[in-house]
């Protein structure tokens, strides 16, 4: 449980430092993972750039950017690997701002604990609605589904060809 706390303290931390130098470089930091791969460690940040696609050139541009303030800011005090890249075609879903950006596409939601009736932790529909709080959706043969944005522990967009 220590290490986890630890793992959540780095990720609150690096993204209060990445997040104002990646908007500086006019794209936005959507997520970060600081996990264990292969017995190594591994930051990797996701980025978007507003109304256009991420290629190497905003990641190369990205990881410049943070890579130094990083090392001098040394919140993380072991050796790790920086990774930047683009969150791919079912790009996670984290502020209000990204749910009204896919409003009418097919999501796919994880809560933390079961909600509803029967009991379900799983939605896989269309987002019909984004509120301050919530997010609506409908999923074929079941209904739709009013979630709190508070209760959502993961959410992506699922592309569809």
């Amino acid at each position: 449980m220590a290490e986890t706390n630890r793992k959540e303290s780095i990720e609150e931390k690096v993204n209060e430092i990445c997040s104002p130098l990646i908007a500086a470089e006019g794209l936005e930091l959507l997520d970060l993972e600081f996990v264990r791969e292969h017995g190594s460690w591994v930051l990797r940040l996701f980025i978007d750039k507003p109304g256009a696609v991420v290629g190497i050139d905003e990641c190369a541009l990205a990881s410049h950017a943070v890579d130094k303030a990083l090392d001098i800011e040394d919140v993380i005090p072991q050796e790790y690997s920086l990774e930047v890249s683009s969150p791919g075609l079912n790009r996670p879903l984290k502020k209000q701002a990204h749910y009204l950006a896919v409003q009418g596409k097919q999501v796919r939601i994880k809560t933390f604990a079961p909600l509803f009736e029967p009991p379900r932790k799983n939605f896989f529909g269309t987002l019909s609605n984004v509120s301050s709080d919530a997010v609506t959706v409908e999923v074929e043969g079941a209904g739709p589904f009013i979630i709190k944005l508070k209760d959502i522990a993961r959410a992506n967009l699922e592309f569809q060809p």
